[in-house]
Parts: structure tokens; sequence; C-alpha cells
């Protein structure tokens, strides 16, 4: 059976009734399930060991990263048995009953396969914007892929071949881990079936804004590490922030200063952008309305002034020596 050659990994902090679903339904689908805990206060080891899970509570000497938690769980898992293939999957996830089934059928079918996933989808898409926005960022296109998210079905010989996740990286370890794959010789595969139902509970734009800045730091250190062509990795997504979300309106401001405070009316191009984004998304899918269309133009435009922050903040403290501090938006 699938669930024999496989484990799963879960990260998490503080997650409650999310994590307990979380594993709920993952007990039944792999044979050993780690948790793995960065500092809860709410109860959250006591329940995982409850439901059946090995826990791995993350030394907080050390700054914290996903990708270390990611590691940490390996390594345990790894210790008791020796899997095939590893979901990993963040607490606030909630598995679909065949997802893993399907994707370990996919890798023994594909042996140059190294990472397969599906469709996340949020939980309460309609809740808030934010969790729309969410939701659509997940629908990635079906075959094989640049890069995965959180959750995943991973070959555990693959894994160890590249080292596992890189444990500095506060945000973007995935795709960074997918880049060093790819080099290798694997191939990274999006199937489309469903697979998990994220909780993102953002509430408040004030969470969007450091989901936001965080991307934008992904972006950046991403770049740093493997923007050299052929790969280029992040260095679009740096260059649309820096370039909408400080070099322009830097411009503006210093053009009205300098010049005359007219050229302010320049500014005019993000509507003109939101207007192109909007149409541009509703015509890529005739099931988007004009009103989501634009509601998410508007939040693209907004947030790259939030990934400009974490760009800018990234090579900030590069300049000073210092180590980024983790930016959370729960």
């Amino acid at each position: 059976m699938a669930s024999d050659r496989v484990g799963a990994v879960v990260i998490g902090r503080n997650e409650g009734a999310r994590l307990l679903a979380c594993l709920s339904s993952l007990a039944p689908q792999v044979r050993t399930m780690i948790y793995v805990d960065s500092g809860s206060s709410d109860g959250s080891v006591k329940a995982a060991e409850a439901a059946g899970a090995l826990v791995v509570n993350l030394d907080l000497s050390k700054p914290f990263t996903a990708a270390r938690a990611r590691n940490a769980g390996l390594a345990r898992l790894l210790q008791d048995s020796a899997p095939d293939y590893v979901q990993f999957v963040d607490g606030d996830c909630e598995v679909r009953p065949d997802w893993i089934a399907q994707a370990a059928a996919f890798l023994d079918s594909h042996a140059d396969v190294a990472v397969v996933h599906g469709r996340r989808r949020e939980r309460f898409p309609d809740a808030t914007p934010y969790n729309r926005m969410c939701d659509w960022e997940w629908d990635r296109p079906i075959g094989e892929a640049r890069a995965c998210g959180g959750d995943a079905l991973m070959r555990v010989s693959a894994l160890q071949e590249m080292g596992g996740y890189n444990p500095a990286l506060i945000a973007g370890e995935e795709p960074e881990l997918c880049v060093r794959l790819r080099q290798a010789g694997w191939r990274i595969w999006n199937t489309g079936a469903e697979m998990t139902l994220h909780d993102a509970a953002i509430t408040r734009f004030g969470q969007f804004w450091k989901r936001s800045e965080r991307a934008g730091h992904a972006y950046a250190e991403g770049a740093a590490l493997h923007g050299a062509p052929p790969e280029r990795h992040g260095v679009e997504g740096r260059n649309r922030a820096l370039l909408w979300g400080a070099a322009l309106p830097l411009s503006l401001l210093v053009a009205a200063v300098a010049i005359h405070p007219a050229a302010l009316l320049a500014g005019a191009i993000y509507p003109a952008q939101i207007l192109r984004v909007a149409l541009r998304e509703q015509r890529a899918s005739q099931a988007v309305g004009m009103g989501v269309a634009w509601q998410r133009a508007l939040f693209l435009t907004i947030s790259k002034f939030a990934q400009a922050k974490g760009v800018l903040g990234y090579y900030l403290n590069r300049l000073r020596g210092r180590r980024s501090a983790l930016i959370e938006y729960k």
C-alpha cells in the first residue's frame, strides 16, 4: 500500500483546531506522522501526540525558519523508518482523502519526478478579499512546473541528494529547493488533483501587507542565490516590485519637488495599471467577473509596495551584515 511507503511532516505553531484537522486527514493515508512545533502556547504539542503524531520541538535558541522545521521533521521521520516519499504540509491545511495515494502512484510511474503537488484551495475563499487572493494564487497551470508550495509529496532520495531545504531562508524555501532539484535533472509536476484545504485566515489588511512583504524578501534572496542566467530565479518578481513599488513613486516625488508639483499627475499610471490588469484577468477567464477582476488588480498593484519593502529590507540587512528576521502574517 502507498501509505506504508509514505511518511508526513507537518509544521506549525498555535494552529489549534486546524492542526487537529490536518493530522486527522493524514492519519489514514501515511504510516508515520511527524509534527514539528515552533513554540506553540495553545496545547498543540499535547494535541498532536494524542492524535498519534511524533513531536519534534524545534530548538528556538536558533532563528526559526520553516525550512529548518521541515528538515528537522524529515530527520526525525528517517530515524524510525525508510519511506520512499514524504508529504510535507503546513499545519493550517487539511489533506484531501485520496491525494497521497494518487500522488505516490504518480511518482511510482515517473522515476524522474522528485516533487508532485496538486490544487491547494482556500477553505473560506469568500470570507475576505485576501483569502480570495490566496485561492487564486494557488490555481497554477497543470503539468510540469518550476516550483511547488509548502504542500507537496516528495521523493526522499531526491531530498537527501539535495541536502534538504536551505535552513537559512526565511521565505521562498520551496521554490529554492525546486531550483536545485531541476538543476540536478529532477522534474517538478502539478497534477491538478485536489490536494489540500488551506485556512489562510487573513482578515486584516496588515496581514496581507506582511505576506506581500515576505514575498518581496523571497524574490530578492532567491535572485541573490539563483538569479544568474539561465535560471534568473526571483529576478522578475524582484524587478517588478522595485519598479512599481519604489522606483516609480520615488521618481514622481523627486520630479514634483525638483520640477513642478504637476509631475504628480503622472501617478495616473497606477490607475491605468489597475485597469490593464483587471481587463487581462477578465479576458483570461470568463468565469472571473469584472468585480473580482478589479479587486484582484487592485491588490496586485498594492502588493508591489509591500514587496518593494521586502526587497529593500533584504538588501539593507545584507549591507549591514545582519540576518533578516522572520516576516510573519499570522
